[in-house]
């Protein structure tokens, strides 16, 4: 006989030996006992490891979106109906308070100055007025009541000014300007929108030339230094993660906190969103990125971190196989999250019991031909 055909002889005999070995039950729900001579461990190939009280060994992980805070992200509109004359940015340009953005051209912005410029008009000689009545009235040339009534006059026409000052202030005009404006009596024929916050800009979703409707949205800019995830976690999981729970972006020196956790599921793929925010470095994920994030699982009493390796599967149900005595025992075990080459399990098992770890295909077989010996 060859070598080959040697070495295939002893695996066979070795496979065979496994499945014939002697069996007792001593336990309900599949849990059976068989055995395994302590000369036949070593040429089978079984190793065993001790439990041990672990905690946080296990991490979930689940996608997550890279998105800009909401209070981070500036929409750039118009509140007045007119034609966009001339973009002043480009799409990823970075921008600072007051840098110039878009102009905007529109009639309705010259009806805004024109009451502007009438309200200035108004209040000046109001304000002349009542000087002048109260210089007559200190004089004792004229009654009180006409002093009275050129400051009512005057206070009318200085409410009128505030309100037209705002209307201009809503379409996007600075205070500057709008005083320029009142100051000269001249009005311009186009407004320049400008960044309210830093950031980037991220879209932009008008061009030179197109009509534009009030609150029609032209631009976005986005902080790139304030960053959240949307983590998508599946509804059959049901480990609670409170808010504050750290967050870890796997491949990135990037950690972020829980925020909260959305209590409406999606019907369509019956996922609950929770949202962390980034904390520290921002400068290695994009807000539109995906990335897979990792959650700890806290140890429950009962629950064990062993490697993947050590549970077996037979339909529906997990086990481990537990040292004995005399051999093994088949544990049967529930599976609550996988991660990697680590399975928290949870079932009747103690601290310091050896369970195999290897040479676990040949202990399910000799644990099967035990079943059916019974």
């Amino acid at each position: 006989m060859n070598k080959k055909n040697l070495r295939f002889h002893l695996c066979a005999c070795v496979i065979t030996m496994a499945y014939a070995l002697t069996a007792t039950a001593q336990a309900t729900n599949r849990s059976v006992q068989f055995i395994v001579p302590n000369n036949q461990i070593q040429i089978l190939g079984i190793k065993t490891v001790a439990l041990q009280s672990q905690i946080d060994l296990i991490k979930a992980r689940f996608p997550a979106e890279v998105v800009a805070s909401t209070t981070a992200r500036q929409v750039v509109s118009s509140s007045v109906a007119g034609l966009v004359a001339q973009l002043l940015v480009q799409q990823n340009q970075a921008v600072q308070p007051g840098t110039p953005l878009v102009r905007i051209a529109s009639s309705e912005l010259g009806q805004l100055q024109l009451q502007l410029l009438q309200a200035t008009a108004r209040t000046k000689l109001a304000r002349q007025s009542a000087l002048r009545e109260q210089a007559l009235f200190d004089e004792g040339i004229t009654p009180k009541r006409r002093t009275q009534e050129a400051q009512s006059i005057l206070m009318e026409a200085e409410a009128a000014l505030h309100q037209a000052k705002a209307a201009l202030r809503l379409s996007g005009m600075s205070a500057a300007t709008i005083q320029r404006i009142a100051d000269s009596g001249k009005p311009q024929d186009s407004i320049t929108l400008t960044a309210t916050q830093v950031g980037i800009v991220t879209s932009i979703e008008v061009k030179p030339g197109q009509r534009i409707e009030p609150t029609t949205s032209l631009l976005q800019i986005s902080q790139t230094d304030s960053l959240r995830l949307n983590i998508q976690l599946p509804m059959s999981d049901n480990t609670n993660w409170p808010a504050g729970t750290k967050v870890k972006v796997i491949g990135r020196d990037v950690a972020a906190r829980i925020l909260s956790v959305s209590p409406i599921v999606s019907s369509s793929s019956q996922i609950v969103q929770l949202r962390a925010e980034v904390e520290g470095n921002t400068s290695q994920i994009r807000a539109g990125e995906f990335v897979t994030v990792e959650l700890p699982l806290t140890a429950t009493p009962g629950s064990w971190d062993v490697p993947l390796s050590a549970v077996a599967h037979d339909g529906n149900h997990a086990f481990v196989f537990v040292r004995t005595s005399q051999g093994f025992e088949a544990r049967p075990v529930k599976v609550v999250v996988s991660a990697g080459q680590l399975v928290r399990v949870q079932g009747a098992l103690e601290v310091n019991e050896q369970i195999a770890i290897s040479g676990v295909v040949v202990l399910k077989g000799a644990w099967l031909n035990a079943m059916e010996s019974k």
